[in-house]
């Protein structure tokens, strides 16, 4: 029996996040430059985000671009914006045949103006979709935006519109750029790393991790389903024991 015949419909999780991890190493490994994984990476993304629509999956978060990758060669990174471009223009009738909304978080004020243009017409054209919403991190790390969750907290207090004691864990969530969606129920990484290098480190608080050894580019769609049975078949206790589930 596949994966996806194993999948219990009625317990689908609401958010997935995934860390897509390994382009550069896959392509590495073909003989060829990073970009050519970059560009097979593109391809993945397209099938994962058309199977997470078809399950019923709400939220697929995918970590495309950190505010770390700045520091790569300024060659990559050129070519990653054009690829970034190239791509959301071929696949915004895509998501709109699916019902895809776009959402992106992060610094989008780093990005190159064509980067940013085409990235906010797409998700004009997508917003009235009422299917998967499929949200791009780009130019993004949870440090920078617990930063400026922390200083648009404090402006508030100081402005008297926020009181001190009312800050909680609701407020400063309410305050994030994940702030109209749930927080992940899962977390997939690929390429074997075991860390989740700075990514949505206040949302993950609770979510099930899953870790596999495929590099992004050969992440087939029964791997992604897989991750789904496994998370399925964990005690989620959010700190109460079994039997108070």
């Amino acid at each position: 029996m596949s994966f996806k015949e194993q999948i219990i419909q009625d317990r689908i999780p609401r958010h997935i996040a995934i860390i897509m991890d390994g382009n550069g190493r896959w392509a590495k490994r073909q003989g060829m430059a990073r970009m050519f994984g970059h560009r097979q990476g593109v391809e993945t993304v397209h099938r994962i985000t058309e199977a997470a629509a078809e399950l019923g999956v709400e939220y697929l978060t995918l970590y495309a671009f950190s505010t770390e990758n700045w520091n790569r060669p300024k060659e990559e990174v050129d070519a990653l914006m054009v690829l970034l471009v190239d791509t959301i223009v071929k696949e915004t009738p895509t998501l709109m045949k699916n019902n895809v909304s776009l959402q992106t978080i992060g610094d989008l004020s780093r990005l190159p103006q064509a980067t940013r243009n085409k990235f906010l017409e797409c998700i004009e054209q997508t917003s009235q979709n009422t299917g998967l919403t499929l949200v791009i991190a780009l130019s993004y790390s949870a440090r920078w935006e617990i930063i400026e969750a922390t200083k648009r907290i404090a402006s508030a207090v100081k402005d008297g519109e926020l009181l001190l004691e009312d800050i909680n864990e609701e407020v400063l969530s309410n305050y994030m750029t994940t702030a109209q969606m749930p927080d992940p129920d899962l977390l997939i990484r690929t390429s074997g790393e075991l860390r989740i290098s700075n990514f949505l480190l206040w949302q993950l608080a609770y979510s099930e991790l899953y870790f596999t050894n495929c590099l992004w580019p050969e992440f087939t769609n029964e791997e992604f389903y897989h991750a789904i049975v496994d998370y399925q078949h964990r005690e989620r206790r959010f700190g109460k024991t079994s039997e108070q589930i």
